[in-house]
């Protein structure tokens, strides 16, 4: 016989056994997972034909992939088995004909459910408590994240009791999941401090859970649905719709959009009514499951070495498109970082028309050859950022041009550097316009200093005419400097003005933001300010003061300590200070103080002389607990300017209100 089939099937397991273990180890997907599918599929098919050449080892007999020795190790009393995937409606009716015929019967109740894409996960309660947590690992072992599952606000650590007494022992097993807003949402602040956007809820949500600090944990906004169970002890259960309707009960959340369905037939009505709603479902769903409903059938189903014979995946066709990469040009940040942008033909995908994407850097063009002039596949990895998945290299016709990324600044014609250890190219010249523009903007943001008006086009006027070269520059203009601008007239130059002179008074925190140091985003800025108080004691801070810190690590303290040992930046923080700005110092939290531990706060309207965000960091340092809505357990509601409904809520339930002034004076006091 041929070496070609034995030769296939070790590279595609090979292949299949690297990709588990950047997914699931290491959290680090390099393909999406219909491209997986696919290279599973091509295995399954090759040992079908070669049932002699099927090993122990091959991943079509594995339930997943290995625990990471970063955590303590969890054997799963029953074992957490994947399920087998349907791509088309022929295939979910060959797996209905299947079940029928080992059951003996002529039509099967289904209850299907919406097939998020997050992290399985296990939660043992005994006597109603929640004792231990782990991940799904390879379906018998998994890790340990008790600690970290105990930061997701939707889990119960103590099981409801209202309806029902709480099992002697109950295993949980479910998904934990990000919503998609809530990724953009993380996204536009990582962007704002210069770091790499997440590419999927998936990933974050994943790696979320695996931190080694639950206090990280706890800062993301993590959700969990449960949709199984393990071993049961004290509970009866004899169906699916029994578990969804006893869950909530127990005060675990199940996803309410299931359904249960008499037959194939309706299971496939029900995956294409889902369908149609996936564009708008808050959560990422790669697709439906469907589970026979009786817990008695499933037992005379049985499972095969991988997957049960009772359930299966029907998964959606990716959302990825077709078109021509038409040009690639580079975009430069506030830190120098030169960017590959793609710019495409546009194409829909999802629902949403795609234009351009990044490409990050060109070690990432060259590892999916990409070439001018290629037709490429793209999609919006995690349904949310737009990415250029590989290039249809059989499709080229030899007019295609490879990139190289450029020796100069695209913009100032500096020559390009690239330190040793990292992927990116970066513009060294700190004057560069380009690099003072995107500095700007993020200077003014919202965050930052927020002042009103200043926009995009309006920066780039200014700086493309010479007025502003630096951010000192920003409250050196006058009204007739920027009369002289296009569409800037009198009144709106005057209102841009007082915006300005609105701003010249900043808290620490935002200013050290405002600043853009590499790693520093709102909470780490916040931070900064809580430890030293004074913008003094900071710029004379060394790495070691820094990661005594705990929102800061070394790679953050080593580029704070380097940002403020530039002359360059010491003397725009001068100049600045020389253009009028004064920055309010911020008495130092001493570590440990939990003077408010206990109270629950909730803020409503905007605040004068701190975002909302600041305020509950600083009431958090003090051991307080921040909340979202308003209930009979929250101690202060504080007002600020145009509150919301939170106010009357307040009001309502006889909980106490803070004027800014108060908050303050809370703040400040002793008690």
């Amino acid at each position: 016989m041929s070496n070609q089939p034995r030769d296939r099937i070790e590279r595609l397991c090979e292949a299949l056994r690297r990709h588990n273990h950047l997914y699931y180890v290491l959290d680090r997907p390099e393909i999406s997972d219909a491209e997986y599918d696919g290279l599973l599929q091509q295995l399954q098919a090759l040992e079908a034909a070669h049932p002699d050449l099927v090993t122990p080892d091959s991943p079509t007999q594995r339930i997943g992939a290995p625990h990471s020795s970063a955590f303590g190790a969890v054997a799963h009393a029953v074992p957490m088995l994947s399920l087998a995937n349907a791509f088309a409606h022929d295939e979910l009716r060959a797996f209905d004909r299947r079940l029928c015929e080992l059951l003996e019967t002529e039509s099967v109740r289904y209850v299907g459910e919406p097939k998020l894409d997050g992290l399985s996960v296990e939660l043992i309660y005994e006597e109603g408590l929640l004792v231990q947590g782990s991940t799904r690992g390879d379906g018998s072992t998994g890790e340990d994240v008790t600690a970290n599952l105990r930061t997701i606000r939707s889990l119960p650590l103590r099981l409801r009791e209202a309806e029902r007494t709480a099992p002697a022992r109950l295993e949980v097993r479910g998904e934990v999941y990000i919503e998609t807003g809530d990724l953009e949402r993380l996204n536009r602040l990582r962007i704002e401090a210069d770091l790499p956007p997440y590419a999927n809820p998936r990933n974050l949500a994943a790696g979320s859970l695996r931190q080694l600090d639950p206090g990280v944990t706890a800062q993301r906004p993590l959700r969990f649905y449960g949709y199984d169970v393990g071993r049961v002890e004290g509970i009866e259960l004899a169906t699916q719709q029994d578990l969804l309707s006893t869950l909530p009960l127990l005060g675990i959340p199940v996803n309410p959009l299931f359904s249960v369905c008499e037959g194939i037939e309706e299971a496939i009505a029900f995956y294409e009514e889902l369908s149609s709603k996936r564009d708008d479902l808050p959560y990422e769903a790669d697709g439906a499951v469907f589970k026979v409903d009786d817990f008695a059938s499933r037992r005379t189903a049985g499972q095969v070495s991988r997957s049960p014979r009772w359930a299966i995946a029907a998964k959606y066709p990716a959302q990825q498109g077709v078109t021509r990469l038409l040009d690639i040009t580079v975009s430069v940040g506030r830190t120098g970082v030169l960017t590959p942008v793609a710019t495409l033909e546009p194409v829909r995908v999802g629902g949403v028309e795609i234009s351009s994407a990044t490409l990050h850097n060109e070690d990432e063009i060259r590892s999916k050859d990409l070439r001018i002039g290629d037709l490429v596949v793209v999609q919006r990895a995690g349904d949310v950022i737009p990415q250029v998945v590989h290039s249809l290299v059989d499709q080229r016709t030899g007019a295609e041009a490879v990139f190289r990324m450029p020796e100069s600044c695209p913009v100032c014609a500096s020559p390009v550097v690239r330190i040793d250890d990292e992927v990116a190219h970066r513009c060294p010249n700190v004057s560069c316009p380009a690099r003072i523009l995107q500095s700007l903007l993020h200077f003014v943001s919202k965050g930052a200093l927020d002042i009103d008006g200043l926009g995009p086009k309006l920066l780039e006027q200014l700086v493309d005419r010479g007025l502003v070269v630096s951010l000192g520059d920003l409250f050196r203009l006058d009204r007739d400097r920027l009369i002289s601008l296009d569409r800037m007239g009198a009144k709106s130059a005057d209102n841009l003005l007082a915006a300005i002179d609105r701003a010249r008074t900043v808290s620490l925190a935002r200013f050290v933001f405002a600043l853009g140091i590499p790693g520093v985003g709102g909470s780490t800025a916040v931070a900064l300010a809580s430890a030293f108080g004074s913008l003094g004691r900071l710029l004379e801070a060394d790495e070691d003061a820094l990661i005594g810190i705990p929102e800061i690590g070394p790679r953050t303290a080593g580029e704070i300590v380097g940002f403020f040992a530039s002359d360059r930046n010491r003397k725009a923080i001068d100049d600045l200070v020389d253009a009028g700005l004064v920055i309010r110092e911020a008495e130092p939290e001493l570590p440990g103080e939990e003077r408010l531990a206990g109270r629950r706060f909730v803020f409503t309207g905007s605040l004068s002389t701190m975002t909302r965000d600041e305020a509950a960091n600083r009431v958090r340092r003090l051991g307080a607990v921040v909340g979202s809505s308003v209930s009979r357990k929250t101690d202060y509601v504080v007002v600020g300017e145009n509150p919301g409904s939170k106010a009357e809520r307040a009001a309502e339930f006889g909980v106490e209100t803070l004027t800014e002034e108060a908050f303050l004076a809370l703040l400040a006091s002793d008690a």
